[in-house]
């Protein structure tokens, strides 16, 4: 039995790290790609190759590999672990100069996913994990289009893709508290195939798929402000009001993506824009408000929820706004905003470990 406790912190201890070093990387290479100065890293190899591969990281290496473990962990598998340590591994491949690693770890991560969503299909046949499988499917189409050398034009919608619709589906899930008909999931299941459709004609034709897949984002932010249960939770106390200002305001985000993403298709300086408002203004928004929750499920640590969660939160909004509004004319504003959104989530990460550190004092 203690081998086996062992065993298990030692896998914890590796996905932590390995997980850690996927967000640094990436956040060190977005820094550099908004041209912000990063100390003591002139010479570093591995910042050139972060700030090349800065969305392989931050969404799968990242964010890919949190939801395959909280995947993993809702199934109860352990074959379902290959896919957040194939997706995580990939992550530091490149960071080592290892492309071809890299991108092949990043298929088979996608592959034990898809396995591990269908095993959540067959145990409860239902609109949402039906899309939870369909998020899956859109990381692995992504995933072997990035293994296969297409540009990012082509395999960022499908990254998105996997990201919103598997975030989607979970807020599909909560929407039959409020006894929603039948009717709004079929408007969630049209939102979802235009956006589908908008990524797969990305690589023939950019500037239809990209007007389709903004398309596809703003009906998604329509429906997530008019059926989320976020619409009732922001009216109450705690931490069922911040998780609900977290939604309501990547909805937010989400709908100004959608116009960016249209906006690009059409010619205009808008793809920060589209990028941004999306990765970080909706996506990281979601991760704010769903970790006092998802977190102590995952690891098994508790945290104590304080009002301390709305300073990085608010320090993320406004730093997006000062990127995507005036730094969208001005180079060195621009490098301010993306420095303050790296800050803001630093200080995410802080504000969790210090809530930690309450919940393991007031246990003790």
């Amino acid at each position: 039995m203690s081998a086996r406790v062992s065993v298990r912190t030692a896998l914890r201890v590796l996905v932590l790290l390995l997980v850690a070093s996927a967000l640094l990387g990436g956040i060190g290479g977005g820094l550099t790609r908004a041209g912000v100065f990063v100390p003591h890293t002139a010479d570093a190899e591995w910042l050139g190759r972060a700030a090349l591969g800065h969305a392989a990281l931050m969404m799968c290496g990242f964010l890919g590999t949190v939801i395959g473990v909280e995947r993993a962990v809702a199934i109860r598998r352990r074959a379902a672990l290959l896919a957040p340590l194939s997706s995580a591994a990939g992550a530091v491949c490149l960071l080592l100069g290892h492309p071809a690693w890299n991108s092949w770890l990043l298929v088979v991560a996608a592959a034990a996913f898809a396995a591990a969503s269908l095993v959540v299909v067959r145990r409860q046949r239902e609109a949402h994990t039906l899309l939870l499988l369909v998020a899956a499917l859109a990381w692995g189409v992504g995933n072997l289009l990035f293994a296969a050398g297409r540009e990012s034009g082509a395999v960022l919608p499908w990254w998105f893709a996997f990201l919103v619709v598997t975030i989607a589906a979970e807020r599909l899930e909560m929407a039959r508290l409020m006894h929603r008909g039948a009717a709004t999931r079929v408007l969630m299941v049209a939102a979802v195939c235009t956006l589908l459709a908008g990524a797969a004609l990305s690589a023939a034709t950019p500037p239809g798929g990209g007007l389709l897949y903004g398309a596809g984002l703003i009906l998604l932010a329509a429906w997530l402000g008019l059926f989320d249960i976020a619409r009732r939770t922001v009216f109450a106390h705690g931490l069922s009001r911040y998780m609900a200002l977290c939604l309501l305001g990547g909805y937010a985000w989400l709908a100004i993506a959608g116009v960016a993403w249209g906006a690009t298709a059409l010619g205009w300086p808008a793809r920060d824009a589209a990028l941004h408002a999306l990765g970080l203004g909706f996506i990281v928004s979601m991760v704010m408000g769903h970790a006092p929750v998802i977190l102590p499920a995952v690891t098994h640590v508790k945290l104590r929820f304080s009002g301390w969660f709305y300073v990085p939160l608010a320090a993320l909004h406004l730093s997006l706004v000062l990127r995507l509004g005036p730094g969208a004319f001005d180079p060195p504003l621009r490098a301010l905003g993306a420095a303050l959104n790296a800050m803001a989530i630093a200080l995410f990460a802080i504000t969790v470990a210090w809530a930690a550190r309450r919940a393991a004092s007031a246990q003790r």
